[in-house]
Formats: structure tokens, sequence, C-alpha cells
């Protein structure tokens, strides 16, 4: 047995411990499992105990899941499904053994580390803002193998179940207490004894798949036939509007669902490993498992030796959309805020900004109400720098304009505390530039969030040649507690998502300016897989924000980046987009429809032919040589 799984026994308790050596995380690789098997086999028949504790030695972590590298390596669908099979049945001996077993979840139980604690009679987590149950697997384009497509919905519910599994999303402890998913929270410093405790309180093992879901509606939905046909109907309509049909994994884990909810556990079984097998091998499964891999890359960067400060308290200059969901985010974890603006009007918007997203948040169940009246205290707000002199970091949000910004910079210069960082929230203008103002400019850098600022994970951490390895530090520690994904970016026009960006939306642009109908372009690229089409994020950006961006771009670049005559003129005409309710399209109550003054600005002589895929490959075929460059 390897060094990763230990046993002992305390009195009448057997305690598994999970610790994976040189390694921040525990994971289930096929030699875990192996190990599991034997120590479950020795467990069983003992007559001297009355219940196992499974544990992690890990801070933070409990299991973060199966061994995505061995899924990687998988080539045949018969290998995929003998892994699948041989997990179940090492899960399905813990879910038999003859004494009660109770999961203790200290972190992050994701994967098929949630499917081992619900293997378990009982589950215990300890209290944590950071801790987080769920089954991701659709993420990376498979389904969950070890048996959690059977034993999450019938713990928790079927619709309850078909929700986290299909989007793949993790829940907090307060809402797995909540659904059923954990029988209690518990303190971390205690979790080993209160395990112990709740075992000699509930001595027998559970009755299996007894559903904790409440209320008419979920039992209409478990126990009718077509109160499960119309959730299966329902979930796939949602699930073909938000993959447009381009992932296979949350229909393919519907279906199993759907099939197995009231199938006998082997039946079941079975049919979730056929359908791992099939989905493992597939081109997407792979691709998605390339792309987890580069996210955690850029996560786990540091790229700097520099300690990052210690971040108290921050200020944020500009209470607009950008302004107030900085704002929120610093407070949402746990950070002061002080907000300015040049009057109480600004600051009461970027206010209610930041409490439609604490209310969102609340009404989803991401926190309660308490905790968005907590984050909402620790901002305050001004219309002079009364302050900013204990702030340890700045960060302006203001419009987007060189000379505003200067003159910022320079005030801020002579208000903060030396040792202070100035971040510009800029997404394209030169950090170096702003900062001519200021003496010491190595403090100066730029930290550039993305709107939605509490949905967007992705932030820009702008380096200038004057800034410090200790301010690159201090925002990349900063976002990284926000739960971004920050990455250095040098300190040129664009940097690196406008970069890229900008030349695929003035391509369609052009596209349109040669005749192509501005709808017709927004439908092939959501059919190709985007989330929304060119034109329609241009209405959510705002062309007056865009525009502006563009011409940057090709004032510095050159006619590579030349911006479209369709852009100009829906600019001239002031149609910014959702902001002024009409750009390319005008919002509605439920649906968008196009704007069709537009096509009054495009010449019809231009008209010209051209395929979907010559569309298509157009546009994709501008970012690709962009980030190549």
């Amino acid at each position: 047995m390897s060094s990763i799984l230990k046993l002992r026994i305390d009195k009448e308790f057997a305690i598994i411990e999970f610790d994976q050596p040189d390694s921040k995380v525990n994971v289930l690789s096929a030699q875990v499992m192996k190990d599991l098997e034997e120590v479950i086999a020795q467990l069983e028949g003992r007559g001297d105990l009355k219940g196992l504790c499974i544990v992690s030695e890990k801070p933070d972590i409990f299991i973060a899941g199966a061994d995505i590298k061995e899924i990687e390596n998988i080539t045949l669908k018969a290998e995929a499904e003998v892994k699948a099979k041989e997990g179940q049945k090492i899960l399905n001996t813990l879910e038999k053994l003859s004494i009660p077993s109770i999961a203790l979840i200290n972190g992050a139980c994701l994967g098929g580390g949630l499917e081992l604690a619900l293997a378990c009679d009982y589950r215990l987590s300890c209290f944590g803002d950071k801790i987080k149950l769920g089954l991701p697997e659709v993420k990376l384009g498979i389904i969950p193998g070890f048996g959690g497509t059977k034993r999450l919905p019938r713990l928790v519910g079927l619709l309850k179940g078909v929700q986290l599994i299909t989007s793949g999303e993790a829940v907090s402890v307060n809402e797995a207490l909540k659904i059923g998913l954990v029988d209690g929270l518990r303190n971390q410093n205690r979790l080993l004894e209160e395990g112990i405790e709740f075992l000699k309180k509930n001595p027998r093992k559970r009755t299996r798949y007894k559903s904790k879901a409440k209320g008419i509606v979920n039992k209409f939905l478990e126990q009718s036939f077509l109160g499960r046909a119309i959730l299966q109907s329902q979930a796939k309509k949602f699930i073909l509007k938000t993959t447009k049909g381009r992932y296979p994994a949350p229909l393919k884990a519907l279906e199993v669902m759907s099939a197995n909810y009231t199938a006998s556990l082997d039946k079941a079984l079975a049919c979730e490993a056929e359908a791992f097998g099939e989905l493992a091998i597939g081109s997407i499964s792979k691709n998605l498992i390339s792309v987890f891999y580069l996210v955690e890359k850029y996560k786990k960067a540091k790229w700097v030796e520099a300690e990052p400060h210690k971040i108290a308290k921050c200020a944020v200059l500009g209470a607009g959309v950008m302004g107030g969901g900085i704002a929120q985010a610093f407070s949402a974890y746990g950070v002061i805020v002080r907000m300015k603006d040049l009057n109480f009007q600004a600051l009461g918007r970027g206010l209610k900004q930041a409490r439609e997203t604490y209310d969102y948040a609340v009404k989803k169940r991401k926190l309660k109400k308490n905790q968005a009246d907590a984050g909402m205290g620790l901002i305050s707000t001004t219309t002079d720098y009364s302050g900013f002199s204990t702030a340890d970091v700045v960060i302006e949000a203001v419009l987007e304009d060189m000379q505003v910004k200067k003159k910022v910079f320079a005030e801020l210069g002579e208000v903060v505390k030396p040792q202070a960082v100035l971040a510009s929230n800029t997404s394209c203008l030169s950090v170096l530039k702003m900062a001519e103002g200021v003496k010491n400019k190595e403090r100066v850098v730029g930290m550039h969030f993305f709107n939605p600022v509490h949905r967007m994970p992705l932030v820009e951490v702008i380096r200038t040649p004057y800034t410090s390895d200790e301010a690159v530090a201090t925002i990349m520690g900063l976002s990284k507690r926000l739960g971004k994904t920050p990455i250095v970016v040098k300190d040129s026009c664009g940097f690196l998502v406008n970069r890229i960006l900008l030349p695929y939306l003035n391509e369609a642009g052009f596209i349109v300016d040669e005749g192509v109908s501005f709808e017709r372009v927004d439908r092939i690229m959501l059919e190709f897989g985007m989330p929304m089409g060119p034109f329609t994020l241009m209405d959510e950006i705002g062309l007056d924000v865009g525009y502006k961006v563009a011409c940057l771009l090709e004032e510095n670049l050159g006619p590579r980046l030349k911006v479209p005559q369709i852009f100009k003129k829906v600019y001239e005409q002031k149609w910014f987009g959702k902001k002024t309710g009409k750009g390319f399209y005008i919002p509605k109550a439920k649906e968008k429809e196009p704007n069709r003054q537009v096509c009054g600005l495009i010449p019809q002589s231009r008209a010209v032919q051209l395929s979907d895929q010559e569309i298509l490959s157009r546009l994709l075929s501008k970012m690709i040589n962009e980030a190549n460059l």
C-alpha cells in the first residue's frame, strides 16, 4: 500500500487519512483507489469497530477528484469503462461496509472526492466560505463515473441533482446543508471528534437513497413518470440554449440520470460507466482537459519572486459600472473600501451597483443576507480624498481619457501613503503615460477587470518598465484573493484581451460593410459556440467605449487595426447599445430585436456572397493571427 492512505484505530472507530505526499491536493488515482479497496477489506467483518471516519490531512482540501492525467491518457472506450467500473466497485464496497461511515469534509470536495463522500452513510463539513462541494466533470467533457449520477440525485432530489451535475457548478457548505448534501457543519479544529460523536449518536447505517428534497413539486418530479419527463424536457431545452448543442456531456449526464433515477444501482452504474467511456475518448473532452491545464497553470503562476503587501483597505476612484463592481468585489472578500466620485448622485449609483450584485448572490443562495449586508458595510463613500491616506491599494476606474487619468494619478501621488500601490483599470491606455506625474513610478501598475466584475474571472496585470516586482506581486495576490485568474502583460496598446478581441470585432464590421447582415454574423458565431455574437457583444460593451478603444488601437498599431465604417456610423448616431436602449439591437422584455435602422447605414450595392464557413474562417483567423504576433 502507498503512503497516501493511512489507517488507524481510535478505540472503536477506524480512521482513514488521505495525505498525498509532495502535493497540495489529494486525488483519486488508480493506485489510491486500489489502496482504498485494501483498507476497506481490512475493516470488513471486524466486530470491534463501530464506525469509520474518512478525513484529509491537507489544509483546505478534502479530495479534489479523480486523477485527470489518467483520464487524459485513455484512448479506448473499453479502457474508460473499466476505469469507471473499478471505481464504482470500490465505492460500492464502502457503501456496503457493515459499520456506518462518515466523510469529514475540511475543504474542497469535488468530482470523485464527492462521489466517495456520497458513498458514505453521513457527511459533515466544517464551516468555511471557501469550501465547495460539487461534481464538475461536465466542464472536462465527461460525466461523473464513480456513481455520482445515481447517488447525488437520490440524496438531494432529481431537480437539484440535474442542476448540479449538468452545470458542473459547486455549492457552498451552507447550500450543501440546506439541500441535504451534508448532515451538519462543525468547527474545523474539532471535526474528527465531532465526526466520532456523530457516529455514536447515529450507530446504524442510513437507509439508502432516501431523497431529502421536499415539497409537492419535487415529489411530482421524482415520483411520477410525467414529472420526470417534464423535468428532462425542460432541462434539455435549457442545456441546448446555454451550450448551443456543442457540448455533449451535460446532455449525456441528463440522459443517464433521467433513464436511471428509478433503476437499480447496478443498472444505473453500468449505464453511467458506458456513457463515461463514450465521452472520455472524445476530442471535446481532450480539448477541455487541455484548457483546464492552461487555466490551472496561470492560476498557480507566480510571475515574480517578490512577496505581496498585506491588503486591509482599498480605495476606488470612480463609482460607475466598473467602479461599483470593483468596490463590491473587494468588499465581498473582506477588504475595507473607500469609493470616491465627483458627487453623491454618482456615488449612489455605485452603491446601487454593489447592492444589486449582493442581492443577486443572496437570491442565488451564494450568500446569506447578513453576509451581503456585512459586505455593503465595508464600503464607504466620499467626494474628496478623505480616507485615501490609509489605503494599501488605490484603483482608478474613471473615464477612459488619458488627460483625466493623468490628472487623477498626479493627485493620488500627493494624498496616499508612499508604499500604497496605484492601479488603473484602463482597458487599453498606456499606464506609463498616465503615471508621468507620479514621483515614484515603481508603484504604478494596471489592474484591468472585465465587466461584469463579479462574473468575469480574468484580470490583466499591466506592468510598465518602472513597475516594481512588489507592486506586481501585490496586485497578483489581491486578484487571487478575489478568486480571479491574473495574468501579467506588457504595457502595450490593448494589452492581451482587447488586442485579440478588436481584430475579431473589426472583421465582423468589415463583413457587414460588405453587405452581410449583422444578425447573420451573430448567428454564425453563436452556432460555432461563442457565448454571444460580435454585435451583441458590442451592444453589451457599449459602442461609446468600444469605438474609442478601436480607434486607439488603429492609431497605435496602424492599418492592420483599421476601424470599419459601420462602427463609425452607428457611433455617430449615438446608438451605444444597452446603456442607451438602442444599438445594433433594441432590448425588449424577453428577446432583443434587430435595429432595422442600422441596415439603412449599409450600402446595399456592396452586397457580396459569402458562405457561413467563409465568415467563420475570417473572424477566427483574425484572432489567431493577432495572438501569434
